[in-house]
C-alpha cells in the first residue's frame, strides 16, 4: 500500500517591501513521504518570496514534469516556474523553455555548493533562470519551524526575508548565484 501525503496548513502573511505585495495567503501543503522537514518549508518561503494569487504548489515529488510551484497566466502559459534542491540540469533548460521566468532555490550546504560547481556553466547561457541559494544554518532553522498547523509572516525587503511564526524567527538572506537577465545581480 503507497504511503499518503501529511497536510499541512499555514496562514502566510507576507509583507513584500521589494515588490509591494502586501496579503495573507491560506496554505495547503502536501508534504510528500519521502520529503522532509526542510525540503517543505523551503516550498513555504519559495512562496513567500514569489507570492501571488496565481501561484500554487505543484503536485509533487511524485509527478514529473511540474515544479514545486508554478505561476500561470489565465491562458494556461506558466509565467513562473520554481523548484527547490538540486534539480537535474535537463530538467531546468526544459522549463526554461516552457515558462518565461524559472527560479531554482537550492539549499544543504556542500551537496548544493557541488551540484552548482557542476552545473553553473551549462545553467549560465539561460536568460530566464535565477538560482538562489540557502545556508545550512537557513535551512536547519526553517526546517525546526514545522508544524501541522502554522501562523507564519514573511516581512521581505532588499532580498532578506524575516520569517516568524510561533516564537521562533529565522533571518534568511538567500545567495544569488545566477540572476536572470534584466533582474538585479
Amino acid at each position: 500500500m503507497a504511503l499518503k501525503s501529511t497536510v499541512f496548513k499555514a496562514e502566510l502573511q507576507v509583507a513584500d517591501m521589494d515588490r509591494h505585495h502586501y496579503e495573507t495567503h491560506a496554505l495547503i501543503i502536501a508534504r510528500h513521504p519521502s520529503e522532509n522537514d526542510q525540503r517543505m518549508m523551503v516550498r513555504v518561503l519559495a512562496f513567500a518570496l514569489y507570492a501571488d494569487e496565481a501561484l500554487a504548489f505543484g503536485r509533487g515529488l511524485s509527478t514529473e514534469d511540474e515544479p514545486a510551484l508554478w505561476k500561470k497566466d489565465l491562458t494556461g502559459a506558466i509565467d513562473l516556474w520554481i523548484d527547490v534542491g538540486q534539480p537535474d540540469e535537463k530538467d531546468i533548460r526544459r522549463a526554461c523553455g516552457r515558462a518565461a521566468g524559472v527560479v531554482v532555490i537550492t539549499y544543504g550546504g556542500p551537496v548544493a555548493e557541488v551540484w552548482w560547481e557542476k552545473n553553473a556553466e551549462k545553467l549560465a547561457r539561460l536568460d530566464n533562470l535565477t538560482v538562489l541559494n540557502l545556508s545550512v544554518a537557513e535551512g536547519t532553522a526553517l526546517a525546526g519551524m514545522a508544524e501541522r498547523s502554522m501562523n507564519l509572516q514573511a516581512a521581505i525587503q532588499d532580498g532578506g526575508v524575516l520569517l516568524t511564526g510561533g516564537e521562533q524567527a529565522v533571518d534568511i538572506h538567500p545567495r544569488r548565484w545566477k540572476a536572470a537577465t534584466g533582474e538585479p545581480a
